[in-house]
């Protein structure tokens, strides 16, 4: 792989072919969910499915990432960055753009596993590159660059699906083509061999082991499930139905609710190298948790779709928070050589959370409350509850360890 010149400084090297592939492939990562989002109900209806069974779509996509992310980061140690990160993306492009030539919801299905095979370790293999190539304040800026492009991604991700979804349901899957293009940029701009020979198989998973039963490391997992056990199942599953049912808004009203959540994370996390200069890490964790809550708590007490749309704003800034400071918490764990395993393992519990999220908050709602719309209201602000409360405690421990240390 190319290195550009590594650099205390946090300016950002955007004449840097790297820096365009690392934002390309986490462009990628962030899509497969955002773009079709605003299409759940609709789907319900062109396949004569349930809530449970739409909120597959978002499972089977995440699943294989929970347990092949942590094999892409062995193999992209062991064989480099780029003959790892280019047939995912291909894998990533094809197979999501095949989804919109089937009218049979189990392939639909099937397509969206390989899909999920394709995105498992898009995003952390990006990171990893970021790693490998800056350090010091320099990478920890371009994390933040990295986590704002893709929170911009994000936003506009909604409002595109919707709009495609307005000429016909299957034209946002046609755009999940993109990844192909992605794929062989990056094939053009990496090189394809690692920097260093690798520790035979064995060694490489015992220090890995090593690090992944720190506490530090532990309570950065347990954060990363939450984090998106609640965005996956509250936000990006279960609220586009409630909208649907509740205010009988359509995909091109839904999309631009859920951008709010991706305008707010992406400014924010363009000054996350501010942000980290201010409080620690682990501290930032705490008081994103706190926002995700107030947000939630705000969506269940709205009264309008417009006041849902702000309630997400203060999500989007929790998310812009916790999601860089996890990051960069991960990426220093580890030496270079260990750095794409790690962040294998963050993205399988990454997927966990995103696979989990979807169908515990549908299958809740549909099994055990009258009606949906009454169970993903009650699940939404008891989710921004447990986060209030677990963001507070956490901090103000945090907090207390810092005076008495």
């Amino acid at each position: 792989m190319s290195q550009p010149t590594a650099s205390v400084s946090s300016e950002i090297p955007w004449r840097s072919g790297v820096l365009y592939v690392v934002l390309a492939s986490s462009l990628m990562g962030v899509m497969g969910v955002s773009l079709i989002s605003p299409v759940l109900p609709e789907l319900r209806s062109v396949f004569g499915v349930t809530d449970g069974q739409v909120g597959l779509l978002i499972t089977v996509y995440t699943l294989p990432g929970a347990v092949i992310a942590p094999f892409a980061g062995l193999a992209a140690d062991r064989f480099g960055r780029r003959r790892v990160l280019v047939p995912l993306l291909f894998t990533f492009g094809i197979a999501g753009a095949g989804i919109a030539f089937v009218t049979d919801f189990r392939y639909v299905l099937g397509l969206r596993f390989l899909q999920g095979i394709g995105a498992s370790a898009l995003i952390t293999l990006a990171i990893t590159i970021v790693g490998d190539a800056f350090e010091g304040t320099q990478r920890d800026a371009l994390i933040g660059v990295n986590g704002s492009v893709t929170g911009a991604g994000a936003a506009v991700y909604p409002l595109l699906g919707g709009a495609l979804a307005a000429i016909r349901w299957n034209v946002p899957f046609l755009f999940f083509g993109v990844g192909v293009l992605a794929g062989v940029f990056a094939l053009l701009v990496l090189e394809p061999t690692p920097s260093s020979d690798p520790d035979p198989v064995f060694t490489y998973l015992s220090r890995l082991e090593a690090v992944a039963r720190m506490p530090s490391a532990i309570a950065v997992f347990v954060a990363l499930f939450a984090a998106f056990f609640v965005f996956y199942g509250a936000v990006l599953t279960a609220l586009p139905l409630l909208l649907s049912d509740q205010f009988g808004l359509g995909s091109s009203e839904i999309g631009p609710l859920l951008s709010a959540v991706a305008v707010a994370s992406a400014l924010v996390s363009s000054q996350y190298g501010r942000i980290g200069q201010w409080r620690s890490p682990e501290e930032l964790v705490a008081l994103g948790f706190v926002a995700y809550g107030v947000s939630l708590v705000g969506v269940w007490l709205a009264p309008s779709p417009l006041s849902v749309g702000a309630s997400l704003l203060v999500f989007g800034v929790g998310f812009g928070i916790l999601i860089p400071s996890i990051d960069t918490t991960v990426v220093t764990l580890v030496s270079a050589d260990l750095r794409a395993g790690m962040m294998g393992l963050r993205t399988s519990v990454l997927r966990l959370g995103q696979t989990v999220g979807p169908l515990a908050f549908t299958a809740t709602a549909d099994g055990f409350f009258a009606s949906t719309v009454a169970g993903y209201r009650a699940l939404i602000v008891l989710g921004g509850a447990t986060a209030v409360v677990a963001g507070v405690c956490g901090y103000a421990l945090l907090r207390r360890h810092q005076m008495f240390a």
